[in-house]
């Protein structure tokens, strides 16, 4: 069976083709910044030109896309980095114009679903897999298939309250652990420690040379994280955690040695998850966009 996935960002959209387990095909253009219509128009020109230029008979069409979505309908209900997109029907829009079927998967969930099956996770029976970048994106696979919730809401983890009365995250909650461990908090802590402006990847090198202040800052972070993956260890039991993004391989192995043993310190005599890195890297969301259409 061959799909088509699609990674929409708000920077860039990319597409590919994936014959069973093999990626025949591969592109990015940029993404319209102009309103959801030339979004779309850009997305069926270039599915189009992926269908056409892929050399296979393609079956159906997987979408991963940022930001709450009404699974049943297939509507983006909105996408946070990415001008005037409010309540999408992306699938109906995609299906009519190409004339395929058309899945509708969250940008997270989907990387999860290709670390699952042909990457960090491959032959487990469950995993979590959580990217720390920017933000804190995850998502949860259980016997194979995304784990959504009743609400679509599940595996949420960068909205897990970690610090009570904590800072407020970009959701309007207070402590969340995206406000606490990822790129952006770390760069606004570090800011404000030194009284100046100091990068995420400027923090990590203040830090690998001993700065004291550096030092506090992420391993704070570290255990955050680690709280985190013991809390989700305790109520999901996942048989692999698989870590990416842009602070998990910046932190390098000491960083995630202490995310590791945050987590098992907080998990105790509880059985803890092989932690692993991430092995898709910035293929992991197309991939897995068309392995949510082959799976569904």
């Amino acid at each position: 069976m061959a799909t088509l996935g699609i990674d929409l960002g708000g920077t860039k959209i990319a597409l590919g083709v994936l014959e069973g387990e093999r990626l025949v095909y591969s592109r990015r253009i940029a993404t319209p910044q102009d309103g959801a219509e030339h979004v779309l128009a850009s997305m069926v020109e270039a599915a189009r030109q992926a269908l056409d230029g892929s050399g296979v008979k393609v079956d159906a069409i997987g979408i991963g896309t940022p930001g709450p979505i009404d699974y049943e309908n297939g509507v983006v209900i909105f996408a946070p980095n990415i001008p005037h997109f409010r309540n999408v029907a992306i699938s109906k829009y995609l299906a009519e114009h190409l004339g395929l079927p058309v899945f509708i998967e969250n940008d997270a969930n989907a990387a999860a679903l290709a670390e699952h099956h042909l990457g960090a996770a491959r032959g487990a029976s469950s995993s979590l897999f959580v990217t720390v970048s920017t933000g804190i994106g995850s998502g949860i696979v259980l016997n194979g298939r995304v784990w959504r919730g009743a609400f679509g809401q599940a595996g949420e983890l960068g909205h897990v309250t970690v610090l009570p009365g904590g800072p407020v995250c970009g959701c309007g909650n207070r402590g969340c652990l995206e406000a606490l461990a990822s790129g952006r908090a770390l760069a606004r802590d570090a800011s404000y420690a030194f009284s100046e402006e100091v990068s995420t990847p400027r923090l990590f090198e203040l830090w690998r040379e001993g700065e004291e202040k550096a030092r506090t800052l992420v391993e704070a972070a570290a255990d955050y994280l680690g709280i985190a993956l013991a809390n989700t260890q305790k109520l999901l039991d996942p048989e692999v955690v698989v870590l990416g993004g842009g602070v998990t391989i910046g932190g390098g192995p000491e960083y995630l040695q202490m995310v590791i043993s945050s987590f098992a310190a907080h998990t105790r005599d509880w059985r803890m998850a092989e932690v692993r890195l991430a092995a898709m890297g910035d293929k992991a969301g197309v991939v897995g966009a068309a392995l949510a259409a082959q799976i569904s």
